[in-house]
């Protein structure tokens, strides 16, 4: 199974992004979705992840009141929308999904929860 994460690019400290994440096979509808990234050096991180409903949104520190997370199941596509970004943001982004059965309302934060992983996408934010 593979997701496919775009919208990376090169930008300005302070410009905004918005990544897309979508599966080639698969629909996302019972999915919690996750971001994360790897900056080089450095381990996988946290970014922001949602419930399958949408209505449930859980950021790290790091990028809480900056960052969003959302999705359209109709289009079967999660964004996480970057605003504000600084250099510090800078790292390969991942998406990442976890099937779910209908009552389980929770977000995921974790890696190892997540079994399909999308290929990456880099953001670079120069100063």
């Amino acid at each position: 199974v593979q997701l496919q994460a775009s919208g990376g690019g090169l930008v300005q400290a302070g410009a905004s992004l918005r990544l897309s994440c979508i599966p080639s096979r698969r629909t996302f509808n019972r999915s919690a979705v996750g971001w994360f990234r790897q900056a080089p050096g450095k381990e996988r991180e946290f970014v922001a992840a949602i419930n399958w409903r949408g209505d449930s949104l859980y950021f790290a520190e790091s990028v809480k009141g900056r960052f969003t997370i959302s999705r359209d199941n109709a289009k079967n596509t999660i964004y996480l929308q970057m605003n504000n970004l600084k250099p510090e943001d800078t790292a390969a982004y991942y998406c990442a999904a976890k099937n779910v059965i209908w009552s389980n309302d929770a977000v995921y934060t974790r890696a190892n929860d997540y079994g399909y992983w999308g290929q990456g996408t880099q953001v670079t934010v120069s100063s």
